[in-house]
């Protein structure tokens, strides 16, 4: 087994896996058997969610769907065998440890988790405790239940964990001196550049301590997907201004031709979940169902052109960034995340 860290990038080669952004979850999945495997989808009733979750389930595992909203999830859900559908809201700690004690009651094992659901460009909202809601939701949330969750992950002896990222993650470094803007104007794209490091960041920590359980845990980056809900409250503005959209706010021709169907776009968390490409390999950030490079100013980035869109930035993969955001989440959530 190989026990290298993902430390500063370490690890962040393309493995030449085979697939490619075209590739989708009918290719990744292909020749697995997921029959007695459970899983874990947040946001598994929407967008890229829904179509992991409906793909492990065709793979044969079981999985489990927290979901803020329950009739919205039984109604996208409907239909699809071995799912069960649980409550659970993010930005509500209470409820992340209901669903977590529950689950640990079933004394299943748990073999895959991801961590799928995220906000992403909405306006300054906080949670109960003041934390600005893009963090709260794609970060605290997730790192809390995964917390929750370990003793059922470690019991998997070979789980792993998807932690859905983005490109996103290049508009910004996690602000270590104010990550709830309470003394720097709030920024949307700033907000959610820091959380998705932060998932970066994460994965890279997760799996430098929970290798040794068998625990190995990703990141990845869907590419730009047509059809899912995840920008629903953005300001068309923004879609303006990175060139996406016209001045009627329609999407261009041109980028549309060239986005993601969510049947690619949910491809490379599928394949972080199931390949045994990555047996031997965590901690690294994925793009397009491989391992991506390392982004060292080399790469030409434009939004009108999704597929310039790659690559992890160094300070999303850093060693001490890593294990300062361990220690600063467990500050915030006020839980204690030993891997042990």
């Amino acid at each position: 087994m190989n026990l290298k860290d993902n430390y500063s990038g370490a690890l962040q080669q393309p493995l030449h896996s085979g697939f490619n952004a075209t590739s989708t979850v009918h290719d990744v999945i292909k020749g697995i058997d997921l029959t007695g495997k459970t899983a874990i989808v947040t946001g598994g009733y929407a967008g890229i969610g829904l179509e992991t979750v409906k793909t492990f389930v065709a793979a044969g595992a079981k999985v489990t769907v927290p979901a803020r909203d329950i009739h919205k999830a039984a109604n996208n859900l409907k239909g699809i065998n071995n799912v069960t559908i649980e409550t659970m809201d993010l930005m509500d700690p209470a409820s992340i440890d209901a669903f977590a004690e529950k689950f640990l009651t079933t004394n299943d094992t748990l073999d895959i988790l991801v961590n799928n659901a995220g906000i992403m460009w909405v306006p300054l909202q906080r949670d109960k405790r003041g934390y600005e809601s893009q963090l709260s939701t794609n970060h605290l949330g997730h790192f809390q239940l995964t917390a929750k969750l370990w003793p059922a992950l470690k019991k998997a002896r070979g789980a792993r964990v998807v932690n859905v990222s983005s490109y996103g993650h290049q508009m910004a470094p996690f602000d270590f001196e104010d990550p709830n803007f309470t003394n720097r104007v709030y920024e949307t794209l700033q907000g959610y550049g820091q959380s998705k490091t932060a998932n970066n960041l994460f994965a890279v920590e997760l799996d430098h301590r929970g290798k040794a359980f068998g625990v190995r845990a990703f990141s990845v980056h869907p590419g730009s997907v047509n059809g899912t809900d995840l920008g629903r409250v953005a300001p068309m503005a923004l879609f303006q201004q990175m060139g996406t959209h016209d001045e009627a706010g329609n999407i261009r021709p041109e980028v549309a031709a060239k986005l993601k169907s969510i049947e690619q776009g949910a491809a490379t968390q599928v394949w972080c979940a199931t390949t045994p490409q990555l047996n031997d390999l965590g901690g690294v950030y994925c793009e397009d169902a491989d391992v991506a490079v390392l982004d060292e100013g080399n790469i030409a980035h434009n939004y009108n052109e999704p597929s310039s869109l790659r690559g992890v930035q160094p300070y999303s993969v850093d060693a001490e960034n890593a294990r300062k955001l361990w220690a600063l989440t467990e500050k915030l959530t006020g839980v204690a995340f030993p891997v042990n």
